[in-house]
């Protein structure tokens, strides 16, 4: 990991990116400089700070001196933040950030958002931001310009009072906001989902969680191969959805056979609740263990299965880096006798990638667009 510094309101805060190799991905952005800039020139000692969606700690760091809690949908900032107070001694913070599995409570002066790229997304938090910003309270809300999602001027007016729309700076824009009146019960956006017939039930999600109203394509290969996967296991086998979204492989192997256990995890948040939901509706809830991770967590064991669908985009970088991740980390908890399923787009060229870490690597499936491998060690 290399260590680059990051320059605010006259003060330096140097930062690393874990899990990147290379320096061309920093941990911070302009959007967070901004919204580091206008934070500072807004606070007192005795406001109460918010940070909504930090991802490397840039912002929960840069206002450590206010005590800010920290609240992320993605399990990265869990990570960063331990890599980054090694760093910064002088700015501590707290070392277990909240997500949307177990929000922060009470009322807050400030809350500081970076804005997310979904726009439904976007809108669940601005309704969750109006019930904890006092009545008096600002928000600031930042993003790159060319990621914020389309309609986000409809979406804000939508939920909160927009004030001032900062002068865009280093092609980042901070959103200045009073609370608005809207909020998430009966908001009718909060859940959406679809049906496929290998899940006996509807399979729901929140809106941070990818294609949440439909199936994806990509996984619309993979899904008809996990039930003979799953039938060719032996009883008792440990199953793991990796980079789970809203568990509908997962589903569809416990829905497959009773004997075997399903473990969810995901990156976000988001997802694992919605997982959580939608085995709640199958009943299957007893049968399957959640993890809000990033990847694999340490402790997980060994999987006689791993069913894999990698996200190619983090934020606002794509690329092969985050999949590279995952297949470490299945071959590290694949069974000797195991075998991971796992769909990519046909031209990331993931048959070449898989082989640095399984010795046998063969094509399932082939679409014009997606490629089902089965690897194994």
């Amino acid at each position: 990991m290399t260590k680059e510094v990051l320059e605010f309101s006259g003060r330096q805060l140097p930062l690393v990116r874990p899990g990147s190799e290379t320096t061309q991905l920093r941990a911070w952005d302009a959007a967070d400089e901004l919204l580091l800039d206008e934070a500072l020139k807004r606070l007192s000692p005795e406001d109460r700070v918010l940070v909504v969606d930090d991802v490397f700690g840039a912002l929960t760091l840069g206002l450590a001196e206010f005590s800010p809690v920290s609240v992320s949908d993605s399990a990265v900032l869990d990570k960063s933040l331990q890599a980054n107070s090694e760093t910064n001694r002088d700015r501590p913070v707290s070392l277990t950030p909240y997500s949307w599995i177990n929000p922060p409570s009470g009322l807050f002066n400030l809350v500081v958002m970076r804005i997310p790229r979904q726009a439904e997304y976007l809108a669940w938090l601005l309704r969750w931001v109006n019930g904890v910003l006092v009545d008096d309270g600002w928000l600031l809300a930042g993003g790159m310009i060319k990621h914020l999602p389309d309609r986000s001027v409809d979406v804000f007016s939508a939920a909160v009072v927009t004030e001032t729309v900062l002068p865009a700076r280093k092609k980042a824009r901070v959103v200045v906001c009073a609370r608005g009146y809207e909020c998430l019960e009966n908001w009718p956006g909060y859940w959406k989902g679809y049906s496929v017939p290998q899940v006996p039930t509807r399979v729901e999600a929140m809106p941070a969680v990818f294609a949440r109203d439909r199936l994806d394509i990509g996984t619309r290969e993979l899904l008809p191969l996990v039930y003979p996967a799953v039938r060719a296991l032996s009883a008792g086998a440990k199953v793991l959805d990796l980079a789970c979204g809203n568990g509908v492989l997962g589903l569809a192997a416990l829905s497959g056979r009773q004997d075997i256990e399903v473990d969810f995890s995901d990156v976000s948040s988001q997802a694992i609740a919605s997982v959580k939901h939608n085995l709640e509706l199958s009943g299957l809830l007893k049968r399957g263990q959640l993890h809000h991770s990033d990847g694999i967590a340490s402790d997980s064991g060994k999987y006689q299965l791993i069913l894999l669908n990698p996200p190619f985009h983090e934020g606002g970088v794509v690329g092969d880096h985050i999949a590279l991740r995952l297949f470490k980390d299945a071959a590290d908890h694949l069974s000797s006798d195991g075998s991971v399923l796992m769909v990519g787009n046909r031209h990331l060229g993931y048959h070449r990638t898989l082989k640095r870490y399984f010795r046998r690597v063969e094509q399932r499936v082939a679409s014009p667009r997606f490629v089902v491998f089965e690897a194994s060690l």
